[in-house]
């Protein structure tokens, strides 16, 4: 007769994979997912190195899915605050406040989410997303400029460029942090707010 795994065997296996997910996401919140090794990732969550690679065959498959999670949590506040109520102006500049502040203020996560050096796996979920938030940007862009809130534009190419321009300007402010060099933040939203904000509401060149 096969073997049925009971409710409460399946209670046990679901708490200890959520386990490693969270120590594993602690890890990298704390020093990047070069503070994630296995090791460390069983220690933090209590049980044996080879209870990690039996619900994650590999460090590939950890890290992506932490990454996953991370980006994913991230995209649902943005998608909270963006659907709220309100003219769309506002609610476009206070989604990209937000999301800057986040990536300030938790800038080791930040950095490991958009630019520290993993494997080719989790390069190809940072396509995903970007991709992501990309086309949720282009979406708003479009309700926009129907409504005449915004100027005539092309949704996709300034969606993404939304968050090139986000994400890039980034980078260099988690990496110093992640060094030991503080910024201003409050003047760092603003400029990359202003400059996002400038690009999605120039009219551009008459035709």
């Amino acid at each position: 007769m096969a073997y049925r795994p009971t409710p409460r065997t399946e209670a046990r296996k679901a708490d200890q994979r959520r386990r490693i997910l969270e120590a594993a996401r602690d890890l990298v919140a704390a020093g990047g997912f070069v503070n994630a090794q296995i090791a460390a990732v069983a220690k933090k969550a209590e049980v044996a190195t080879g209870t990690v690679y039996r619900y994650f065959p590999s460090k590939s498959d950890l890290f992506r899915e932490v990454f996953r999670e991370a980006c994913e949590r991230e995209v649902k506040i943005l998608t909270e605050l963006l659907e709220a109520d309100g003219p769309l102006i506002e609610r476009i500049r206070h989604g990209l406040e937000v999301f800057a502040k986040r990536a300030i203020r938790g800038r080791r996560l930040a950095y490991a989410l958009i630019a520290e050096p993993i494997d080719l796996a989790v390069d190809a979920e940072r396509i995903v997303f970007r991709r992501q938030y990309a086309d949720f940007f282009a979406t708003l862009l479009e309700m926009g400029i129907k409504t005449g809130e915004l100027p005539p534009q092309d949704a996709q190419v300034s969606g993404a460029g939304v968050v090139g321009a986000l994400t890039e300007s980034l980078v260099g402010p988690v990496m110093a942090e992640v060094h030991g060099q503080g910024e201003d933040e409050e003047r760092l939203v603003r400029s990359i707010v202003d400059f996002c904000m400038r690009a999605i509401c120039s009219k551009g060149e008459e035709e």
